[in-house]
């Protein structure tokens, strides 16, 4: 059946050829409107979707199942679902797609984040909550930034993004699964992240990271893999990977600059290191990703 539900990358677009954005965002009246608003049953093969539905009404299909739409609330769609709308003509709100690779965490990776990403939820959203009326407020702001395109503007839609999609998981999930040992894992991973953040730089080795949180690099390495399906090593120069393409994305240093930046002593090596983890040199890869985004 999927064989005959068109794949685009926005709905009703397929060029056939690589996106040139990461981060797209438009109102649904806008695109609604022209297709009678309804939106026919369709998937996306890269990207990743959130709706937010400030006002109206009407119904999402997920594989032929529909859903109720009762504002304000979040949808969010993982890529190669067939999924299609039907909206009331007051319909109001943003829709927002992103490429896969820009988000926290992979849908279907093993962390508790991915696992929720890789299935489809409507998220009412009960704004007498504080962490609701904070994912309604930052998704609208950033619907405002994608539009205006002000200085500092990636690195805004970035964390709006992330931090709308973080609460909005855990309102979905709140009262649901995950007590005990899982959730102690979690809390691992979680403080794992924030050292992984704070000592990027200086490069530390897993043992480090296993010591700081008091338990042993065995142990750690257990944790990790359940969590995302490698090892805290190759965590750790994920992340580091990741740094250096935000750096080479959104800033204008040099490649020796940004090396240093990220606590390499020797451009060279730094360019080796990347190589070997991306296929590409720094500037060739830098190159390629700012064409892709058009910038």
């Amino acid at each position: 059946m999927s064989k005959l539900v068109p794949t685009y990358e926005l709905y009703g677009e397929n060029t056939g050829k690589k996106p040139d954005f990461w981060l797209h965002c438009e109102t649904i009246p806008s695109r609604s409107s022209q297709h009678h608003w309804e939106i026919r049953p369709h998937r996306h093969e890269s990207f990743f979707q959130i709706l937010y539905i400030d006002a109206g009404s009407g119904d999402a299909v997920f594989d032929g199942e529909s859903h109720a739409i009762m504002p304000p609330a979040v949808i969010t769609i993982p890529p190669r679902l067939n999924h299609g709308f039907r909206f009331s003509r007051d319909i109001d709100g943003f829709v927002i797609t992103v490429l896969i690779s820009h988000l926290k965490a992979a849908p279907g990776d093993r962390s508790r984040l991915g696992q929720w990403l890789a299935t489809p939820h409507l998220t009412r959203l009960d704004t007498s909550s504080q962490d609701a009326a904070y994912v309604a407020e930052t998704l609208k702001r950033l619907g405002k930034e994608f539009a205006n395109r002000h200085s500092g503007r990636n690195d805004l839609l970035e964390a709006y993004l992330t931090s709308a999609l973080l609460l909005t998981a855990r309102l979905s999930q709140q009262g649901g699964e995950g007590q005990g040992a899982s959730d102690e894992s979690e809390r691992r991973m979680e403080t794992l992240y924030g050292l992984i953040q704070r000592h990027l730089r200086s490069h530390k080795p897993a043992a480090f990271y296993a010591e700081a949180l008091g338990i042993s690099p065995t142990h750690l390495n257990r944790v990790v893999r359940d969590k995302t399906g490698h090892g805290a090593h190759e965590l750790i120069v994920r992340k580091l990977v990741d740094e250096a393409k935000r750096e080479l994305v959104f800033t204008f240093g040099s490649v020796q600059e940004i090396s240093f930046r990220l606590g390499f002593t020797d451009p060279t090596y730094f360019s080796r290191f990347f190589l070997k983890q991306t296929g590409q040199t720094p500037r060739a890869w830098r190159i390629e990703e700012r064409e892709r985004l058009g910038m």
